[in-house]
């Protein structure tokens, strides 16, 4: 009868677990590349709170990395993280959470906000080249109505020098909307976007060691970019560029990644210790 017993308990378990494995498999789809996938381009924001992105990873089997905007007050953010105390205090939010720490540095002058240990709080840096700057040493946020870049060839001289000055002389782990370009110069990327201008900021790239950010919202780069970063052995990652609503999908960085072959080899994930890129590059 003991036996009976702890069988028919042995079973009743056994019953019990399979619906509940059921469920957690029918919640996380499997993932749609031969390596997990990770969204390191996501902000909060007051409709999608990190509880939010929590449970949103765990139902698309996408983790996060959350990032919050980094630099000095100049930069003009609602909210932006802009000394030690501010850093250390989001790294503690997050901590404990199945989620990356980041933060999106703005501007080049964000390194003198923090110390060496306080971004030892966090994963990683990524910045992108779409605040450039204007006349007297203003910032010019690209992105905003009515910025006008004027004639476009002059434009990609400036800019393209802009992306190179970003890239080398801030130590990012991720270049983020690479190639990505102002209205209404967007409808006419793939004629100024050639390859003369594309390689300074591979070379620029790849002697710093900063992963491309193929990025979802905007879908860039091209694949001509992507092709050329790949035969550089850049590192990717991925970015849904989420910010005032809850994290976009990335089905764009899904097709680039299965167009290129990519593998987990090629993609980007945090450096650790005195590989980070603020201790190993003098900027």
């Amino acid at each position: 009868m003991l036996i009976a017993s702890s069988r028919r308990r042995f079973l009743g378990t056994l019953a019990a677990a399979v619906p509940a494995a059921r469920a957690l498999t029918e919640t996380q789809p499997p993932s749609p590349l031969p390596f997990p996938v990770i969204d390191f381009h996501v902000h909060l924001n007051p409709s999608f709170s990190l509880a939010d992105a929590v449970a949103l990873s765990k139902k698309t089997n996408v983790k996060f990395g959350i990032a919050e905007h980094a630099g000095t007050k100049e930069n003009g953010y609602p909210s932006i993280l802009t000394n030690d105390e501010e850093l250390r205090g989001w790294a503690a939010k997050l901590a404990g959470q199945p989620v990356f720490k980041g933060v999106q540095a703005e501007w080049v002058d964000w390194m003198s906000c923090f110390s060496k240990p306080a971004l030892g709080s966090i994963d990683y840096v990524l910045s992108d080249a779409m605040t450039i700057p204007g006349a007297g040493g203003s910032r010019l946020k690209m992105w905003l109505h009515g910025f006008d870049p004027g004639d476009a060839q002059e434009f990609m001289l400036r800019y393209v020098r802009w992306n190179v000055q970003v890239i080398e002389k801030e130590p990012l782990d991720i270049f983020a909307h690479p190639t990505w370009l102002p209205a209404p110069l967007d409808q006419r990327a793939g004629e100024l976007w050639t390859e003369e201008r594309m390689k300074p900021i591979i070379r620029s790239l790849q002697r710093t060691g900063t992963a491309v950010e193929i990025d979802s919202h905007f879908k860039l780069p091209s694949l001509d970019f992507l092709r050329m970063a790949k035969e550089a052995h850049l590192k990717f990652s991925f970015g849904s560029n989420s910010g005032s609503g809850p994290a976009r999908g990335i089905d764009f960085c899904i097709e680039q990644a299965k167009a290129l072959g990519l593998t987990a080899a090629d993609m980007f994930m945090p450096a650790q210790g005195k590989r980070r890129p603020y201790l190993r590059r003098k900027v």
